[in-house]
């Protein structure tokens, strides 16, 4: 697994850490923004497309394998690779190719209060770099972010493990040079919440109606430390959560 890559040229280097600094990791879709208003309707639009003219199959087996290898896999394009030898970058780079800044949907002031939030902050995504980037840039979040791990920094042994795999996080916790205890993951998504926790790491589950799967989440569950609906109440409470 390669190392996050510096967000901007002015960011800490992760050796630059001090003992005992709280290392932020962050997903980005329906934790920084809320997806489910229109970019996961974008991109499942794409890799159904994507999936159609990949496999020469209809929408609705498109869609079928789409669903199916992103809930075995942690990404759909994992499963047309190693099941179909598709190319990854092709796959998302069509996956991801529409208008980001007109269908971003944020709470106000985010980057003001991401500022505000002591500790080393790491975006941790199961998306593209580039799709990620542009979306760090419409949300003004680009310059408050160390460093970007994305999907193409997921591999290990010439396979890709996107979260929520463990052997993921134990890379994680072995690039970061950190106490488990130190860093937090900040998900809208459990089974990524949940390897972490397993690994003794802190773990907020960032909580909003409407969202994929929020209708499956009743209470807190046993590997969420916290709870919350918003970036600024993390904020406002950290570390009296």
């Amino acid at each position: 697994m390669r190392a996050p890559i510096r967000a901007h040229s002015w960011a800490r280097p992760l050796s630059a850490c001090q003992p005992d600094e709280t290392i932020w990791l962050f997903d980005l879709d329906n934790t920084l923004h809320n997806a489910s208003k229109g970019i996961f309707q974008a991109i499942d639009g794409r890799m159904r497309i994507g999936v159609a003219q990949t496999l020469g199959v209809n929408m609705d087996e498109a869609d079928r394998l789409r669903l199916e290898y992103w809930k075995r896999y942690g990404a759909t394009m994992i499963g047309l690779q190693r099941h179909h030898g598709a190319d990854p970058a092709t796959f998302l780079k069509h996956a991801h190719d529409f208008d980001v800044p007109s269908l971003i949907s944020a709470e106000p002031g985010l980057a003001h209060q991401l500022r505000r939030l002591p500790g080393y902050k790491l975006l941790l995504t199961n998306a593209p770099l580039e799709y990620a980037q542009r979306v760090l840039k419409a949300l003004n979040l680009l310059p408050v972010f160390d460093g970007l791990w994305a999907i193409e920094h997921m591999q290990l042994q010439g396979r890709y493990r996107p979260k929520p795999s463990q052997a993921l996080m134990k890379q994680a916790l072995a690039v970061l040079k950190s106490q488990a205890r130190d860093i937090v993951l900040v998900e809208d998504t459990l089974r990524n919440l949940k390897s972490a926790r397993q690994l003794g790491m802190q773990t907020i589950h960032i909580y909003n109606a409407g969202t994929p799967f929020s209708a499956l989440y009743h209470g807190r569950s046993p590997y969420v430390d916290h709870r919350i609906n918003r970036i600024a109440q993390l904020v406002k409470n950290w570390p009296r959560l």
